[in-house]
């Protein structure tokens, strides 16, 4: 119902639902749960504002991480890991996946537990179904979300989350808990809102199905030699003897291990900030949520909470928040410069990346793929 006025939208909703309901037991779901649940659902127009609404303003990465890896939740995590060593243990001994990490993204998801979203799922994934804009999507998860309460998991009106759907203490949307979800207590039933065993088992089996490697880590903050080539933070993946021949050394300057493992240098606010290798476990993170941003704040909080410090070169703070029109006039003036941005959206992903980096490159700027001060005089952009 994209566009309807709330009142449109209000007087389509009936007819929607009956044909939700036809599909969900179509797709498997008992007539009884698809009737008496999708007769008490509510179309929330809360849940359409929060859908439709884009910040005006994208985060840095000095912000994005100072709100989530903070010396309070560092310290909440830790005394976490101690509290629940046990269960933690035996996640780990199932799934391979540490201890640290599990606690990491509990904490970046819920703030370990402490706020789950108070939508009520079944009525805000119904009301994202009848919305076109992204209809396909929403009735599978409503779906999975009917398929989640026959089973027994969860009583309807007990079923919270987020205004998009995403339950329990590690927000799992539904498809995924019906494919990645476990009985981690024993009890015969899976349910992420109150067993942390279930939450902490279930994650680490996601983290397993998404590929992790038990022999390595995350990636690891690193040095960057004077007049290093930032053209190689383009995705490209070496291995670390590979990159410690470019004179790239730990975050304390000692030299790289000798392993065969590939990476990745990620530069998440340009030459300015903290540079980071990025092992095949950063992209299993970016499995679980695909931010670069997220990925590096799981990895850095796992740390921290295993009993690292903090960044040493940590990001600077005065970089501007870009909106999505300067993003915009970014992606226009490169377009018309010969550097292909793809149609300008506003967003800045890969390919504006990329064209940022050659745009650089090819004026004699630090070839980091980001949009600092240098970029925007030389492309003529005030903010």
């Amino acid at each position: 119902m994209p566009g309807l006025s709330h009142s449109d939208a209000l007087e389509e909703f009936p007819q929607c639902i009956e044909r939700l309901e036809s599909q969900a037991i179509g797709a498997g779901v008992s007539s009884q749960t698809a009737r008496e649940v999708l007769a008490s659902a509510e179309y929330l127009e809360r849940v359409i504002e929060l859908d439709r609404r884009q910040p005006e303003f994208t985060t840095t990465f000095a912000d994005y991480l100072n709100r989530r890896v903070n010396d309070q939740r560092v310290s909440k995590g830790r005394e976490l890991l101690q509290q629940h060593d046990e269960l933690l243990d035996r996640v780990t001994h199932e799934t391979g996946v540490p201890a640290p990490y599990l606690v990491a993204f509990w904490g970046l998801e819920t703030n370990f537990g402490a706020y789950f979203g108070k939508m009520p799922v079944p009525s805000s994934l119904a009301t994202l179904a009848c919305d076109q804009r992204r209809s396909e999507f929403f009735t599978e998860q409503l779906i999975a979300a009917l398929r989640i309460i026959d089973e027994g998991a969860i009583p309807a009106e007990q079923m919270e989350g987020s205004w998009a759907g995403a339950m329990g203490h590690v927000q799992f949307m539904p498809t995924v808990f019906l494919r990645h979800a476990v009985d981690g207590d024993g009890d015969g039933k899976r349910d992420l809102w109150n067993s942390l065993p279930d939450a902490m088992m279930s994650a680490g089996h996601f983290l397993q199905d998404l590929g992790w490697d038990e022999d390595y880590r995350w990636g690891r903050e690193v040095l960057l030699p004077d007049n290093f080539d930032y053209e190689l933070a383009d995705g490209r993946k070496l291995t670390l003897e590979e990159w410690r021949e470019l004179g790239v050394t730990d975050a304390f300057g000692n030299a790289l291990a000798n392993e065969p493992i590939k990476a990745s240098l990620v530069v998440p606010s340009g030459h300015r900030g903290p540079a980071f290798l990025a092992y095949r476990n950063f992209n299993v993170i970016m499995g679980w949520n695909r931010s670069e941003f997220y990925a590096i704040a799981v990895g850095h909080l796992a740390d921290r909470i295993a009993g690292a410090g903090k960044l040493q070169n940590p990001p600077p703070e005065d970089l501007p928040a870009l909106s999505r029109d300067n993003i915009l006039a970014i992606q226009k003036a490169l377009n018309e410069e010969g550097f292909d941005t793809g149609t300008p959206d506003g967003i800045m992903g890969p390919k504006t990346r990329d064209a940022i980096r050659s745009y650089q490159s090819a004026n004699n700027l630090v070839a980091d793929g980001y949009p600092g001060d240098a970029v925007l005089e030389s492309l003529g952009i005030t903010l």
